[in-house]
């Protein structure tokens, strides 16, 4: 059995009458007042719960040069003012995403994540500065490119005054209600330049040297020859870099410390880099640690071109106490909607059958590009096939993140669309050059963003098709009794017949304005012009009360008729009656998931455990109940908030 369990304090869930749904889900998500929109925002999303989340990714150096003093750094020769060279630095800082938090903010973005703020080697690598952020030299302080020229980038000595640039964005996030994603990487630091590699500093203390390793800070195995080989995945090294040796306390010591001080200057969530070449009992040993200092800490990581035959991948998901960046769904949105392949939105859906592998498959990170591949329009530059791709992982499970510059359509053909490794990287990171609030995808994103933070059936709920083409798909979003239908087209315009589960009546498309009729929960003769979308949104009742309790049960295997229940020693959980315990709400064939509200024992300790429970068609008793194969799981229930359980199953 494994068990997490998360709180965040006063954070009640406060949600309107089903009476205003229908305005809330239409036009004042898309002409809402800022304002109004900060006070919406605080009733409906800050909780612990990031599946509400839109993230934008961005690469810290080609977003925006917000302070021009600090562009040639340490070394002028690595910074190019002209913006040519591909491989030195162009000025963008975290002033510069200061000076744009407005602009992302109207977007619909609630959390950034940014490429590594880490003081890095200021040298070049084959003819490459690191502008990205992988290359670190000292774990403990800010790149001096970044913040102001007068900042000290010690996070030692300005952890009391908290007076840095990188300070200043934290707090204007959080003015803003928005969340900072740091990036970090455990696996290695710098590369041999100049017949120096994996200098380290702990502060400005050298602590260790690849060339004079005498406390066996690193392994000295050479370079990756076999990727099948976990072992040389896991020890060797990747592309010439100074890789860790994790079994060391004293690095491991460090590198945790290092990513505290980030943690306790504000920041909310990691990306973890290159979690595949470390074994999973080094992160298990540090999310827990990591999670312990910051209970509330969400963590994604990066396993490169994960795929759900590769087990690895799978258990890392499962089993290392972070979420993954969803590669499966990547390939398969690009086959679909970039390359046009035959196939088409049946490679999609493939990629949701198989959820039931992953414990929190609604929690994994989609994304249709990013850093380390060719841009979505250097596949196919076609404007609306990109918006389409958007609108599908804007309203799909997952977690969904935005390359920045995507609603500007921004990429860099340089290197030709014939080169299998043109517009690559470094291709694929150019220079952010328009701020347009007004392109089709910037305002989808905007709208689908606030329905994604007002809805949850799209953020926590299950996915069911409805209709399935290689060129049209149709699925419904559900928890409760919300629902979020949709339907797209990538193919010539068609009218068909789906069924939604909205309830009968007449419902506005969230993105075209269009009327729409349902009847007997169907939509007759639904016209779907080329690459058009349509987003159909009802919220229901939420669960209020003083104390909610967000529970994901794992590791278990249903059949229809077949209801999952909470049972305990409490009033909201049927004082061990199975009859009246709290029932849960189906995933998929892996994970049940339900909000629990607790009044009467707000603040009391209690004992549960999980049930499964047998009924007919017309909801009879069918068969004894099934019940967990353990004495019962304890809890003491904050006095109000939000509780996060997530527990496997005990056969």
């Amino acid at each position: 059995m494994s068990t997490n369990h998360d709180f965040t304090p006063a954070s009640r869930t406060l949600d309107p009458p089903a009476s205003q749904v229908d305005a809330v889900t239409t036009a004042e998500i898309r002409d809402r007042h800022p304002d109004e929109e900060d006070e919406f925002e605080f009733l409906f999303t800050r909780s612990i719960e990031f599946r509400q989340e839109t993230i934008y990714f961005i690469v810290v150096d080609r977003f925006y040069d917000g302070d021009p003093s600090n562009s040639a750094g340490p070394n002028p020769e690595l910074f190019d003012p002209t913006g040519q060279d591909w491989g030195k630095y162009w000025g963008g800082d975290l002033q510069g995403v200061i000076d744009k938090l407005d602009y992302l903010k109207s977007l619909g973005v609630t959390a950034i994540w940014l490429t590594p703020l880490f003081e890095q080697v200021e040298a070049l690598f084959f003819e490459h500065a690191a502008i990205h952020g992988y290359w670190t030299r000292d774990f403990k302080r800010i790149n001096p490119r970044f913040i102001a020229s007068d900042d000290n980038p010690s996070l030692n000595a300005t952890q009391e005054s908290r007076n840095t640039t990188f300070d200043k964005l934290i707090d204007e996030l959080h003015k803003r209600n928005m969340k900072m994603i740091l990036d970090i990487v455990c696996n290695h630091s710098n590369p041999d330049i100049n017949g120096k590699k994996g200098e380290l500093y702990d502060d400005g203390v050298k602590i260790a040297d690849f060339n004079d390793d005498k406390n066996n800070w690193y392994h000295h195995y050479g370079q990756v020859t076999n990727w099948e080989d976990e072992w040389q995945v896991q020890n060797c090294e990747l592309a010439g870099l100074a890789t860790f040796n994790e079994n060391n306390t004293e690095y491991r010591n460090y590198i945790k410390s290092a990513i505290k001080q980030w943690l306790d200057r504000g920041v909310d969530a990691l990306r973890v880099d290159t979690v595949k070449h470390m074994p999973i009992w080094f992160w298990q040993e540090f999310n827990a640690d990591i999670q312990s200092h910051k209970p509330d800490v969400f963590i994604f990581g990066e396993w490169i071109y994960n795929h759900l035959t590769d087990e690895r991948s799978v258990t890392f998901a499962n089993k290392s106490g972070m979420t993954i960046l969803d590669f499966d769904f990547c390939m398969a949105i690009r086959q679909a909607l970039a390359v046009f392949a035959e196939r088409g939105f049946e490679l999609v859906q493939a990629i949701f059958d198989q959820d039931y592998h992953y414990n929190a498959a609604t929690e994994l990170i989609t994304f249709i590009d990013n850093h380390d591949m060719h841009r979505f329009q250097t596949l196919n530059p076609d404007p609306d096939a990109l918006r389409l791709a958007i609108d599908l992982m804007m309203t799909c499970r997952g977690i969904p993140c935005i390359y920045y510059g995507t609603e500007q359509y921004l990429h860099d053909d340089t290197n030709g669309n014939n080169d299998p490794y043109g517009n690559n990287d470094p291709y694929n990171r150019p220079m952010m050059q328009s701020w347009d609030t007004d392109t089709p995808i910037y305002r989808d994103i905007r709208l689908l963003s606030g329905v994604r933070r007002l809805n949850p059936a799209v953020s926590l709920g299950s996915q069911w098709v409805k209709y399935l083409t290689p060129d049209i798909y149709a699925y419904v979003r559900h928890y409760r009794d919300s629902r979020c239908f949709v339907a797209m087209n990538r193919g010539e315009a068609t009218t068909i017949d789906v069924q939604t589960d909205l309830p009968d009546g007449e419902h506005t498309c969230i993105l075209t304005r269009r009327k729409l009729e349902v009847r007997d929960g169907m939509l007759h003769n639904l016209e779907l012009g080329c690459k058009e979308a349509i987003v159909l949104s009802y919220v229901g009742e939420r669960i209020k009360a003083q104390v909610v309790v967000r529970v994901s049960l794992n590791g278990l295997s249903t059949d229809v008729g077949q209801t999952v229940v909470v049972t305990g020693d409490c009033p909201e959980l049927g004082n061990w009656n199975i009859s009246q315990a709290y029932p849960l709400e189906y995933i998929n064939s892996n994970n049940w998931f339900g909000e629990i509200p607790f009044e009467e024992s707000a603040g009391k300790a209690i004992a549960y455990k999980y049930a499964i429970v047998y009924k007919d068609e017309q909801g009879n008793e069918a068969a004894l109940p099934t019940r967990e194969n353990l004495v019962s799981r304890h809890w003491v229930l904050a006095d109000e908030g939000t509780v996060k359980w997530v527990d496997t199953w005990a056969s």
